[in-house]
């Protein structure tokens, strides 16, 4: 069951470095502002939060680099739902799920944000994309 988020309009924006530290530091800010915000750690909403932000960073770092350009996380709270953005300055529109393949180590993270979220998407910014995933917060 989810916690519910009760700051309608909760807004938290923060660049990083696009390197795999600036991915991991994402996640651990992400699940420090949804604590202060009143979603416990290991909640059921903080561990899908957790792991979506992951993956999007890790998209972020591995596949929307450019050089000397960060990435940016941004959740906000709308009416019962938790919106996870992160966005990078490579303009191909991707990412899409790659289809399984039984052995890889790679390649399942996109499909673990389509499995935990309500609903997520790509879509376009002035410079480079925005990769999205709602997740509900009310139980």
């Amino acid at each position: 069951m989810n916690a519910e988020i009760t700051l309608v309009g909760a807004e938290f924006v923060q660049r990083f470095s696009a390197t795999r530290r600036g991915a991991r530091l994402a996640r651990r800010l992400a699940v420090h502002q949804l604590d202060e915000w009143g979603v416990p750690y290991g909640s059921e909403l903080s561990d899908d939060a957790a792991v979506i932000v992951s993956e999007l960073a890790a998209n972020a770092v591995l596949h929307g680099l450019v050089a000397g350009r960060d990435f940016e996380l941004r959740l906000v709270v709308l009416a019962g739902t938790l919106r996870i953005e992160v966005s990078d300055a490579r303009g191909e529109r991707g990412p899409e799920p790659q289809p399984n393949r039984p052995g890889a180590e790679s390649g399942y993270g996109l499909h673990l944000v389509e499995a935990l979220a309500t609903s997520w998407g790509v879509k376009d910014r002035g410079v480079g994309k925005t990769v999205w995933a709602e997740l509900a917060t009310t139980p």
